[in-house]
């Protein structure tokens, strides 16, 4: 029966969804870096497929001459903030337009004419 009342006494730990006991102070970071927006961000561990989507990424804006600065989010807590679970990722003006797939220059020009205008 002492089972029963063992969870009641436990503390509470923070954890975010995938239960890796982020602080409160390191998810509030990432709701403030997923609310800033105006910007392009390539979200993923930095492996080869992240690198490419970030390569078309800034082939994409250069060739529509737009600012080619990208944020690539290493950090899985501002990448879980977005509610992104397969990487690599797009970011646009703080929308996820596309996850999981590496997309070519030309895929990703047609994004960036669409919600930029």
């Amino acid at each position: 029966m002492a089972l029963f009342g063992k969870k009641k006494n436990e503390e509470k730990s923070a954890a975010c969804c995938c239960n890796c006991n982020c602080n409160p102070e390191g998810m509030e970071e990432a709701e403030k870096a997923k609310a800033d927006g105006a910007s392009v961000k390539v979200l993923g561990s930095g492996c080869a497929k992240c690198n490419q989507l970030e390569a078309a990424t800034e082939a994409a804006l250069l060739q529509l001459g737009m600012d080619s600065s990208i944020d690539h989010v290493t950090d899985f807590a501002q990448i879980a903030a977005y509610g992104v679970m397969t990487t690599p990722a797009l970011v646009v003006d703080g929308k996820v337009v596309s996850y999981g797939k590496v997309l070519k220059t030309d895929e990703v020009v047609k994004i960036l004419q669409r919600i930029r205008g």
